[in-house]
């Protein structure tokens, strides 16, 4: 359940980042925003985004669940910094520090039984 949760939250952020899905701004315009409001060089800002939005399809899947798991801790251990300056609650770093601290447990516990992962494993038996 943790998994489908921070999958489904990443991924939905990710599209409304990637694809302007859900009422987002879309590639160009977010990583504008980065690069312009935030401060973050271009590069980084599309590799937050798509870590964003393939790492929550992966998690929510459970396929590639610890690499995808490592990739959204760095990504969200950016984030919690660059939000601290705004305090750590109420639009501050609390909500990128939670979906770190739950990737942390997903890179610790694995995918689970009910995964992508799982399944292919055991495909050979």
């Amino acid at each position: 359940m943790l998994r489908l949760a921070i999958g489904g939250i990443l991924f939905a952020v990710g599209a409304s980042k990637v694809l302007g899905w859900f009422d987002g701004m879309g590639l160009q315009a977010t990583v504008q925003m980065f690069t312009v409001k935030i401060g973050i060089p271009a590069p980084l800002a599309y590799l937050s985004c798509f870590t964003e939005f393939l790492g929550g399809l992966c998690l929510a899947l459970g396929f590639l669940t610890r690499p995808a798991a490592v990739a959204v801790a760095v990504n969200m251990t950016v984030a919690t910094f660059v939000m601290l300056p705004r305090g750590f609650l109420f639009g501050g770093a609390a909500y990128p520090f939670t979906l770190l601290v739950i990737a942390l447990a997903l890179l610790l516990a694995g995918p689970g039984a009910y995964s992508a992962d799982a399944f292919i494993a055991g495909a050979g038996d």
